[in-house]
């Protein structure tokens, strides 16, 4: 009994070994993972641009955004002026089913001039992305603030579109991000790497920070054996965050 006990053990204390072994990447395979393919995450919506608004219900409404109602930066309300007639309309997140903005001409300049200021954009991010002429899609989701606030019904823009059949992933208008370093009137180096974003996978949604990554690691990837055969949780960083929504999305539809 006592040497079955031992096999047992040593199976186990194996297979965990085996599981947390780590994954050596390659230069180019390290190069490929820090690319950040997230849209670039916007506060503002021009309003010389037509928005459009569509409802549970269906119906459109296009107008120029005038003002809202935020909580933490989330979307709450939004009044627009009807581009037909000129009526002044509001509408709840609670009754919109998805809304197109344009980011204006003032937001995209300073998210310009940020790209610019640090070095690590160069090789990590596209800067089209952060001076876009694209409508910029928001969505209808509940959630709680933080996971801490009462949840309730926002507009929250999508920053994966391109691949959010899995895993949505959204702007967090609080977010912080990681300090750099450089010298007065150059450009800096490192740091930029955003600290949280709102994630939604099957029916929940989740504020997600860089510290809490680790924890819902699972959560996020740990149903495609695959993915976490290649990716295992510690061989990646939260750097590499877009990249693994990205692969994960990827390799699910393979």
């Amino acid at each position: 009994m006592k040497f079955k006990a031992l096999i047992l053990a040593l199976s186990l204390v194996s297979a965990t070994s085996f599981a947390q072994e780590k994954v050596k990447y390659t230069k180019e395979e390290k190069k490929e993972m820090n690319q950040y393919l997230f849209n670039e995450g916007f506060n503002t919506a021009s309003q010389k641009k037509v928005s459009t608004i569509i409802l549970k219900d269906n119906n459109e409404h296009q107008g120029y955004a005038k003002s809202w109602v935020k909580q933490k930066g989330q979307i709450l309300s939004i009044t627009i002026d009807d581009a037909e007639t000129g009526k002044t309309m509001k509408f709840d997140a609670k009754d919109i089913a998805e809304m197109y903005l344009y980011a204006t001409e003032t937001e995209k300049s300073m998210k310009a001039g940020k790209f610019i200021s640090n070095m690590r954009n160069y090789s990590t991010k596209k800067y089209s992305k952060s001076v876009t002429d694209d409508a910029i899609p928001f969505e209808n989701q509940t959630v709680s603030l933080k996971n801490k606030k009462e949840s309730k019904t926002f507009l929250m823009q999508v920053i994966n579109p391109e691949f959010n059949e899995k895993i949505t992933v959204y702007h967090d208008p609080f977010a912080k991000e990681t300090a750099g370093f450089g010298f007065a009137g150059a450009p800096s180096f490192g740091g930029g790497v955003i600290k949280s974003y709102y994630v939604r996978k099957g029916d929940k949604v989740i504020w997600l920070h860089k510290d809490d990554f680790e924890d819902n690691y699972d959560f996020l990837f740990g149903d495609n054996a695959a993915f976490m055969k290649a990716y295992p949780k510690n061989s990646v960083e939260w750097d590499n965050f877009s990249f693994l929504v990205y692969k994960y999305t990827d390799i699910n539809e393979a």
